[in-house]
């Protein structure tokens, strides 16, 4: 058929579009069932790294998992109770934030001589006074705000999934009566559970550094809510290259508000971009080198689709699943010439997608 091309591309932009109304509709069940298989995912490999620790290197794969999952558990139930707390307070010290910026700047107007001034008055109209810094603080932050029912779905999610991993070559046996075929099947899908652990707990285990680093530097200089801050610049850091500052971003500007000093605010913003620095230039490239093949233009399109149908949340998991993505057409010939596509050097895959961790 002559027209089989272009029907193919009109069926091929049908679905898309039904996916992805698909994906914005069901956002309440679709967000948390992926967020837990990242999350098993990098508990496997977690489980997998406390196996090779002495005391319990002969300790059953169970045991290792089950307390993998129970520290999972406490730490996604702290972080849902820091949040909630969290974002109430900052409800609370937002009036006098404003107030505090709003003095600060009429005391520099008035130092340099500028607020006698007509243009200051005009100036003042159209930014000040207009700049409602609760709304602004509470549109970025919205996506932080609506997690208990996401967290308790998550946990249970990822509970049975660590719980039924066991079972996946036995139903890939009997799903395939081939035995070449089946243990084909098995060896490729190891390959990818592999990969795909090591990318995110690798990545994971990075960001806890970073978070643990902006804490310090947070805590020392009295900035309010540091716990917060730091666990928003640790999951912000999973977006590239505009993550990791969009995080700081958030604790430097309302630092002003705090203080009201301008050179607290430069100083908290150095220590904390020295810190995303270092961990950018210096850890990440040793620990995972290149590992994201990934082109800018396809992150920034992953960004811009996945935020806008979930949100925060959905930035945060775009570059994680498009990283799956990669990696589970690059193990198929079928499929390969996807992984091309979305590279960001024309090779299928990451560049050392195997590595066992750390340097």
């Amino acid at each position: 058929m002559k027209n089989a091309p272009f029907l193919n591309l009109v069926l091929a932009v049908v679905l898309v579009i039904a996916v992805g109304w698909l994906l914005a509709v069901g956002r309440q069940i679709i967000l948390p069932i992926v967020t837990a298989v990242i999350s098993a995912y990098i508990m496997i490999s977690a489980s997998q790294a406390l196996g090779r620790l002495p005391l319990l290197r002969h300790a059953p794969a169970v045991v290792l998992r089950a307390l993998v999952l129970i520290a999972f558990t406490f730490a996604i139930l702290g972080l849902a109770i820091v949040v909630a707390g969290t974002v109430r307070d900052i409800a609370e010290a937002l009036p006098r934030y404003q107030t505090n910026i709003s003095a600060m700047v009429s005391a520099l107007a008035q130092r340099f001589d500028i607020e006698a001034q007509w243009i200051w008055t005009e100036i003042r109209a159209v930014t000040l006074d207009r700049i409602d810094l609760e709304q602004l603080v509470f549109s970025a932050l919205g996506g932080f705000t609506s997690v208990g029912f996401t967290v308790f779905l998550v946990v249970i999610y990822a509970g049975f999934l660590i719980g039924e991993r066991g079972t996946f070559p036995a139903k890939i046996s009997a799903a395939l009566t081939d035995t070449e075929s089946a243990a084909k099947a098995q060896r490729v899908i190891t390959d990818i559970n592999s990969q795909i652990s090591q990318y995110l707990a690798v990545k994971t285990l990075i960001n806890m550094i970073l978070g643990a680093i902006s804490f310090s530097v947070l805590w020392l200089l009295g900035v309010d809510f540091a716990l917060f801050w730091a666990i928003s610049i640790a999951l912000l850091n999973y977006i590239p290259y505009v993550g990791s500052y969009l995080g700081v971003a958030f604790p430097v500007i309302l630092s002003l508000g705090q203080f009201a000093s301008l050179q607290t605010t430069l100083i908290l913003l150095a220590l904390l971009v020295a810190a995303q620095t270092w961990v950018g230039s210096v850890l990440e490239p040793r620990w995972i080198g290149r590992q994201l093949n990934m082109s800018p233009f396809v992150v920034l399109v992953a960004l811009s689709i996945w935020g806008a149908l979930w949100g925060i949340p959905g930035a945060i998991l775009a570059i994680p699943m498009t990283s799956i993505l990669i990696i589970v057409t690059s193990n198929f010939d079928a499929t390969r010439f996807i992984a091309v596509l979305l590279s960001e050097r024309g090779q299928a895959g990451a560049s050392d997608p195997t590595r066992e961790g750390p340097a």
